[in-house]
C-alpha cells in the first residue's frame, strides 16, 4: 500500500502470471516519477483481500522491470478503508461502508 501513489501498479510479471496478455490491453497510461519512462497499459482484476468479498480493482500494468506492485489511492482506497497504527508498525483493511 502506497497513500501516496495515485494509482494502483501491476508489474509486468505479475501480470503475466495471472494471465494477461499484453498485446490485448490497448488503453494506455501515463505515469510519473521512476515509472515515467515505461510503457503501462491499463487493467481491471478482480481481487480479494483476505477474506472480504472480491472487488475489482484498476491498474496501471506497467512493463517497467522491478517494478513493486502497489496498491494506491484509485482505486484501492477507494474500495477499502485502511487504519495505520505506526506505533505498532500494524495497519487494518476494512471494505468501504455503503450507505
Amino acid at each position: 500500500m502506497d497513500t501516496g501513489a495515485s494509482v494502483n501498479i501491476l508489474p509486468y510479471e505479475l501480470g503475466t502470471q495471472l494471465g494477461l496478455i499484453w498485446e490485448n490491453e490497448t488503453l494506455s497510461v501515463l505515469l510519473a516519477g521512476n515509472l515515467a519512462r515505461f510503457e503501462a497499459r491499463a487493467v481491471v482484476v478482480a481481487a480479494q483481500v483476505s477474506y472480504f468479498p472480491a472487488v475489482d480493482l484498476a491498474f496501471a500494468w506497467t512493463q517497467a522491470p522491478n517494478a513493486p506492485l502497489i496498491l494506491g489511492q484509485a482505486n484501492f482506497f477507494f474500495e477499502f478503508d485502511v487504519c495505520f497504527f505506526r506505533s505498532r508498525s500494524e495497519f487494518e483493511i476494512r471494505p468501504k461502508q455503503v450507505e
